[in-house]
């Protein structure tokens, strides 16, 4: 336990430490000095403090008709489709961008927060932060713990922004709650890694992908009838897949086209989640 460099100035470090503590102030000076001492240290590290709800301009992007809980109700509302388009986005980020520290809360499913992250990603906006609250339990909250309802909205207020890590595909959406990779008109044939770890090869019923809160980022796991006990999950930061002909479902929307190939994989960026 070291005195306070102001106490031991002309003082070897040797010296300093051997003296007893009660030569520079005592056990209450000690303190006040060790408290300094890591008030300095979090200033100097470049690491901002946990911003919290109360500091922050909330809006809230109401997708389709879900009730409004009476926590938000005197928040700025904006209309969208229950699929956000790019340009009610735009709208809605147009007036986000002039306000100080702002906090968009998007009242919807997880296809309304998985549209809202993939145009922030795209129109390279990650710095806003994104709280969700479902009207029920879906993927994304129970993936990232955020309830739904009144519970859910009464953390979009007051709770802080997480770096999170952000999961998309190669076509360039994000995935928030989780994505089914399944055959086109019965089963899946082809073969999936997870890293350098092989999910399947030859052919299963389907597999399921879906993000973490936590590094490395994504997990995957086959699904199916043919599974007589559910398969564990493979953790790691990409999968890949190639197969004969595979369709995708994202956060509950079917894709519009079958593919050969898909991956799903860690953005260089993370997202601002409040939780």
């Amino acid at each position: 336990m070291l005195p306070s460099s102001r106490q031991c100035r002309g003082v070897s470090l040797a010296e300093a430490t051997a003296r007893p503590l009660w030569r520079y102030g005592g056990w209450r000076k000690y303190a006040e000095d060790f408290r300094q001492y890591a008030k300095n240290s979090r200033q100097g590290s470049g690491r901002q403090p946990a911003r919290m709800g109360s500091t922050v301009t909330p809006f809230v992007l109401q997708c389709g008709t879900p009730l409004l809980p009476i926590t938000l109700t005197d928040v700025p509302l904006t209309s969208a489709s229950k699929i956000p388009t790019n340009d009610e986005c735009d709208i809605l980020f147009s007036a986000v961008g002039a306000a100080l520290d702002p906090r968009v809360i998007v009242l919807g499913d997880d296809a309304s927060l998985a549209a809202v992250l993939t145009r922030l990603m795209r129109t390279e906006r990650l710095h806003i932060e994104l709280a969700f609250v479902p009207e029920t339990t879906t993927a994304a909250g129970s993936n990232y713990r955020l309830g739904s309802g009144s519970r859910a909205a009464k953390v979009a207020m007051t709770g802080t922004a997480t770096p999170t890590p952000l999961i998309r595909d190669d076509a360039g959406k994000a995935i928030v709650g989780k994505a089914l990779v399944e055959g086109n008109a019965g089963d899946l044939e082809g073969e999936a890694y997870v890293d350098d770890t092989k999910l399947f090869s030859g052919t299963v019923s389907g597999v399921e992908v879906m993000p973490t809160s936590e590094m490395p980022g994504l997990k995957a796991r086959v699904i199916g009838r043919r599974c007589l006990f559910e398969r564990r999950w493979t953790v790691g930061r990409a999968m890949q897949l190639g197969a004969n002909a595979a369709q995708l479902t994202r956060d509950g929307v079917p894709g519009d086209r079958e593919v050969k190939r898909s991956t799903f994989y860690r953005h260089d960026q993370e997202w601002l989640l409040v939780r």
